[in-house]
């Protein structure tokens, strides 16, 4: 008989100190959760927004613009002097020589192929020149952005205007190798 209260007592405590076990491991557990969702702290910018702050960006729009009325006002004369020569051609073509014609017809071309190459040079250099005058604001910001990550404990930061992740923890973990892992690329 005391073998049995013995052993009731045994599997008394066994299973309680199971449930016991099993209440601090689900709250040990629910703390862990607790903490990382803590520690997940996700931001968002918009680096136009921030841009146009800037009072850089102010002068480097003026500049463009500038620039591209210089453009515009160098192909306005580069059009008339192509529709006069144009205009020339078409009153006089009935009483010209086909040798003239011939010619003036060249002269023609060769002012509308440089109007192109005009036109595509100019958009090039504005392109280019409204990266040189920009890229070093966008610079600014980008590393600004990233010393407010880690300054404030972001996970990460979303940048609104353009779709995407502009900071990431130098914490996080890059998860590549186990991608890759897992399909089976080494």
């Amino acid at each position: 008989m005391r073998k049995i209260k013995l052993l009731g007592l045994c599997l008394f405590i066994v299973a309680f100190s199971g449930k016991v076990f099993s209440q601090d491991f689900n709250q040990t557990q629910n703390f862990g959760q607790q903490q990382n969702i803590q520690q997940i702290k996700i931001g968002f910018v918009n680096s136009n927004d921030i841009l146009k702050e800037f009072p850089e960006k102010n002068q480097a729009t003026e500049q463009l613009l500038n620039l591209s009325k210089e453009y515009e006002s160098e192909l306005q004369l580069m059009q008339s002097e192509y529709n006069k020569k144009y205009s020339d051609y078409i009153t006089y073509q009935a009483s010209l020589a086909e040798n003239i014609k011939l010619r003036r017809m060249q002269e023609l071309t060769e002012l509308e192929n440089r109007i192109q190459e005009f036109m595509s040079m100019a958009q090039k250099d504005i392109e280019y020149q409204e990266k040189e005058k920009l890229e070093p604001l966008q610079q600014k910001i980008k590393e600004a952005i990233r010393q407010v990550g880690i300054e404030r404990n972001y996970t990460v930061i979303y940048d609104l205007a353009n779709p995407g992740i502009a900071f990431v923890s130098p914490l996080a973990e890059d998860a590549n190798i186990y991608v890759k892992q897992k399909l089976g690329i080494k």
